[in-house]
Parts: C-alpha cells; sequence; structure tokens
C-alpha cells in the first residue's frame, strides 16, 4: 500500500477563543484605568461651572455694594425688591452645585457652591464645597477643608 498524500490543510481563519478571552482582558485592564482618570476629568470640568456661578456673586456683590450700605445675604430676590437681592439663581446651569451666601455685612460676605447630594461631584474630594469670601477688600478661597487663602487647587489657581 501507498501512502496517500493528503492536501495541505487550508489556512487558519479568525481567532481562536483563547485569543479572544485575551483582549477582552486587556481591554478590561485598560478601561479599569482610564474610567477613574476620566470621571476626575469630568468632575474638574464641572467644578468650573460652580466657579463661574461663584464668580458671579462677586461681581452681583460688588455692583449691589456701590448702590447700598453693606453686602447682601439675599442671593435669590431681585435688586428691585424689598429687601433687595441679587437676583441670582440658587443652583447652577446644570444643577451639580448649589449656590449660598452664608452671611454678607457692610464690609464681607462669604458665598459657597457645594455639590449636590447624589451628582458625581459629591465624590469630588476636597472640592465638594467651594467657598470665597470677601474680607475688608481682600479675596480669598476655600475648597471643603476650610482652609483660606489667595490660591487654592480646586479653584485652579
Amino acid at each position: 500500500m501507498h501512502p496517500t498524500s493528503r492536501p495541505a490543510p487550508a489556512a487558519q481563519r479568525g481567532f481562536t477563543l483563547i485569543e479572544l478571552m485575551i483582549a477582552i482582558v486587556v481591554v478590561g485592564i485598560l478601561a479599569s484605568i482610564a474610567y477613574p482618570s476620566f470621571m476626575d476629568a469630568i468632575r474638574k470640568s464641572r467644578r468650573s461651572e460652580a466657579i463661574n456661578a461663584l464668580n458671579q456673586v462677586q461681581q452681583a456683590q460688588e455692583r449691589f455694594r456701590a448702590n447700598q450700605t453693606a453686602y447682601t445675604a439675599n442671593l435669590a430676590a431681585a435688586p428691585t425688591d424689598t429687601p433687595p437681592g441679587l437676583g441670582l439663581s440658587s443652583a447652577t446651569p446644570s444643577g451639580y452645585y448649589t449656590i449660598a451666601i452664608a452671611s454678607a455685612s457692610g464690609s464681607a460676605y462669604e458665598a459657597t457652591a457645594t455639590a449636590v447630594s447624589g451628582t458625581s461631584q459629591a465624590s469630588d474630594g476636597n472640592c465638594v464645597k467651594l467657598a470665597v469670601r470677601m474680607t475688608s477688600a481682600t479675596l480669598e478661597y476655600a475648597d471643603n477643608t476650610g482652609t483660606w487663602g489667595h490660591s487654592n487647587p480646586c479653584w485652579g489657581r
């Protein structure tokens, strides 16, 4: 008997199950590394909304003080109401922060932006609460650690 010659097997096509599983594991590892960084970047970009709202409070307080004898703690009332206020919203446009004026007097005020519970901003580390205060013509910034200064990492300065 003569050995029969068989044709060479056709080239393999596609992926084996092992190759697919390795690719899925690699993608999973990359995603687990990238996702937290992505969420940090999102939280930082949303923080700018709170900073913008507090800047609006600063400007409105200065306009108010130019026409009155003291700063106001009344955020929502219109400047023409009795008692007059700043006419600003107590929430940022996207609703991630609530804005409040903690105290106001003749030469000082303190305004805060606090992350709304249940939003991604509520897990923003030391930047859950941003605050600005004016005392005797000195503007200072703080985060939820309560450390006041002319610069603060949460404020990007």
